[in-house]
């Protein structure tokens, strides 16, 4: 139990340190959807988060917390995208030297984002490179800290505020889907309802192609996935971490996964429907819902993880279809 009471204290005390930092994205709902599934669903909105995802909650809650003296040394991040992102904005903000290593094969936008927020961008070749391996060279190198996109216990804590958020406005809900690459989200907020709204199950929600995670819930052994073909690139990533698996057998109900075209018609309801912006992986909690692959409830919460797209990717799964058949009949 102290564990436990421990994990949510994390949170809590990332919220504090969040607070005016991170926007307070809205909560936003649809009728048509809500209409069609005989629920009430609420879209917690971290595509309008800055730097556009989510991530932007984990990344200042660790950097922040560095000493002035490892602040001045800098930091070293790997990330497909948002994470990367993330770091570089908050880099920006406290005057914290920045470096990025980022796959070739990453969206053109997160990688001129990452840039634009001052970084300095290192790319490398997923197909015959590790970015794990780079990163760590780089570091003994720069003596500077590692920050990771989601195995770190103030990285998870502070994405968790997402959920902590909507479960404050709407404490209410039964279920709560969460999409999930390296599962720093998903264990954050699985801990955020575990002290908050305890009768609230949390979800993962991942790609059929990257469900790494899902086996690893269902084996309880951690499971790997290398290089996975799916749209949804934050959800590229090989496996849980050590950090993150755990807590996700100790606090998450389940995981389910959903396919590339329930993740290309999410992204479509999304813009077409709600007039939003969500990137692939942003978007998979509600194709969980369109494909029915998750047992509904009454009251549903969504978190929509970021916005984040190029837009040649948007192009093509918004021309795939008439507006009028984002919802099947």
């Amino acid at each position: 139990m102290k564990k436990k009471h421990d994990d949510y204290q994390h949170v809590l005390s990332a919220e504090k340190r969040l607070d005016g930092v991170a926007n307070r994205t809205p909560v936003l709902t649809s009728r048509t959807l809500n209409e069609k599934l005989k629920s009430r669903v609420f879209f917690k909105c971290e595509n309008y988060q800055r730097m556009g995802a989510f991530k932007f909650r984990g990344a200042y809650n660790a950097i922040s917390r560095l000493t002035v003296e490892q602040q001045k040394k800098g930091v070293i991040a790997y990330s497909s995208g948002n994470h990367a992102q993330a770091v570089a904005l908050v880099g920006r903000l406290l005057g914290v030297p920045t470096t990025v290593v980022m796959p070739r094969n990453a969206p053109d936008i997160k990688t001129a984002a990452t840039r634009g927020y001052g970084a300095k961008v290192v790319l490398y070749d997923p197909r015959t490179e590790d970015r794990l391996e780079i990163a760590e060279n780089l570091q003994k190198r720069t003596e500077t800290t590692m920050i990771p996109p989601f195995n770190h216990t103030h990285i998870l804590a502070g994405q968790g505020t997402a959920a902590l958020e909507l479960l404050r406005e709407q404490a209410d809900l039964d279920l709560l889907l969460v999409p999930c690459g390296g599962g720093g989200l998903l264990s954050g907020s699985a801990i955020a309802a575990s002290g908050l709204c305890p009768h609230c199950r949390v979800v993962g929600i991942e790609p059929e192609a990257a469900d790494d995670a899902c086996r690893s819930f269902q084996t309880r052994s951690l499971q790997r996935c290398e290089n996975p073909e799916t749209i949804a690139d934050g959800a590229r990533t090989p496996s849980l971490g050590t950090i993150t698996f755990p807590l996700v057998l100790t606090y998450a109900s389940g995981m389910a996964t959903v396919s590339e075209s329930s993740i290309r018609q999410a992204v479509r309801f999304l813009f077409y429907r709600m007039k939003m912006v969500v990137e692939p992986t942003g978007a998979m909690g509600l194709a969980a819902l369109l494909q029915k692959t998750v047992p509904t409830g009454k009251n549903i919460g969504v978190i929509l993880s970021g916005g984040n797209i190029d837009a040649a990717t948007m192009n093509s799964i918004l021309n795939e279809t008439d507006r009028s058949a984002v919802l099947p009949g």
